[in-house]
């Protein structure tokens, strides 16, 4: 008898008892390589608590795979909403159930991570508006706002996390955990779905403004202060964590976009660049001209996210990591 076979399926069957859907995203990814195991993606609950398909995923994660997972509604959010919190206080999760957000799954993806799916809606929800609830939830309770979108995946229970930073004092890969599993519709979740609807509301609406980049407002940033910013948006959005060797003009188009959407003046957002940004201006020949066309594609890309954007659209980060 493997008795890790049947501890596995016994925590998969829970958690996907929990988070019904007609359909999961099933998804394998290296931990090393970062490279998708080649396999069909989508699966029913049946299929995904068969023995033969436990017995392949349990092999495919000791090879390095990590196994992620969400329930699946084609161009739309399923009604569940991954709340990711790395590093969660003792007290998030008995907050959450008094604010109404009661998950209906928890797992414990290492020592003090949690993932905790919210069902806010038995039918499928706009993409955008997913969105909208996920980053509402993330910001009330320090979760990972990289990882608050429509179509982010978690990681399924019973498996072992190979990330190598989250390795436990002896080497071992820790295992996913399923903490919490029941069946259940968030109690506010009306509340919580109006609230991001007036939201989305708001920026879709034609008076709302666009930030203009080349139009200087507001008070000189201090170089200190411009760096501190910087730095706060890295890890804010875990640079350091999930890319050891970041594209840097990849990573200053991200924070123009941050800073862009909180309504920081787009001449502070230069100083902000070209003080915190390591090594700048690297190899730019024409410093001045990178930083305006990276605050004009980061205008631009805000502008088609609020007026034009597909809920079809493919995420930019399919999967998170903790």
């Amino acid at each position: 008898m493997d008795r890790g076979f049947f501890i596995t399926l016994q925590a998969v069957r829970r958690q996907l008892a929990a988070m019904p859907s007609d359909l999961y995203w099933l998804r394998l990814i290296h931990y090393q390589t970062r490279k998708l195991f080649s396999a069909e993606p989508l699966w029913t609950g049946f299929q995904l608590c068969g023995g033969g398909m436990i017995r392949f995923l349990r092999i495919r994660n000791r090879e390095g795979f990590d196994v992620y997972i969400r329930p699946h509604a084609g161009n739309r959010n399923a009604g569940y909403i991954l709340v990711d919190l790395d590093l969660a206080a003792p007290s998030t999760m008995a907050a959450m159930r008094a604010e109404g957000h009661e998950p209906c799954v928890v797992v414990q993806t290492s020592t003090g991570r949690l993932q905790a799916w919210v069902h806010v809606s038995p039918d499928p929800l706009e993409a955008r508006l997913a969105t909208a609830i996920g980053r509402d939830l993330a910001h009330t309770y320090g979760a990972d706002m990289a990882s608050a979108d429509w179509c982010h995946l978690g990681r399924l229970a019973g498996f072992t996390n190979r990330k190598p930073t989250r390795r436990q004092p002896t080497g071992d890969a820790p295992w996913v955990r399923l903490v919490h599993a029941q069946p259940q519709l968030a109690t506010n979740r009306s509340l919580l779905m109006a609230a991001a609807q007036r939201r989305l509301n708001e920026l879709l609406s034609p008076s709302f403004p666009t930030p203009a980049p080349t139009e200087a407002i507001g008070p000189p940033i201090q170089p200190a202060a411009a760096a501190a910013v910087y730095q706060r948006f890295l890890e804010r959005l875990r640079i350091p964590q999930r890319f050891p060797q970041p594209d840097w003009s990849i990573v200053d188009l991200w924070i123009a976009k941050q800073l862009l959407r909180r309504r920081t003046p787009p001449a502070q957002v230069q100083t902000i660049l070209r003080l915190g940004s390591p090594g700048f201006p690297r190899r730019h020949g024409q410093p001045d001209d990178y930083l305006a066309r990276t605050l004009r594609r980061a205008a631009l890309e805000l502008a088609n996210t609020r007026f034009s954007w597909r809920p079809g659209a493919p995420c930019v980060q399919p999967c998170c990591d903790p």
